[in-house]
């Protein structure tokens, strides 16, 4: 399984990327240090806005690629559920709440 996620930096910009372990994804990511995405580095706190569940690494990188076409009206559609994705997806953890990373990981997560 693969995770398809999104972050959300102090700025208001959005992260896009893919995993297999999203709990040491995220960590990485918060720590700034070398495997944090140069996107993301400085920018915290992070919280993360939306994570699902893929089948397979090809259809978890299509569907990266699909959200970091749309514009950031579409994401913001796309993260409050008004726009739909054209993915199969396995799980869908939203809201956050349902999202395997502990509360204690995500410090602003809803």
């Amino acid at each position: 399984m693969w995770f398809v996620y999104i972050i959300e930096n102090k700025l208001g910009h959005f992260y896009t990327g893919i995993c297999k372990d999203l709990n040491r994804r995220f960590e990485e990511h918060n720590s700034n240090g070398p495997k944090c995405a140069k996107a993301l580095k400085g920018k915290g706190p992070l919280r993360l806005i939306y994570c699902c569940q893929i089948a397979d690494h090809s259809s978890a990188l299509k569907m990266e690629l699909w959200i970091k076409k749309l514009s950031k009206m579409d994401k913001n559609d796309f993260v409050n559920e008004r726009l739909r994705s054209p993915f199969v997806i396995t799980e869908c953890t939203f809201p956050i709440i349902k999202c395997p990373v502990p509360h204690n990981k995500v410090p602003t997560a809803i």
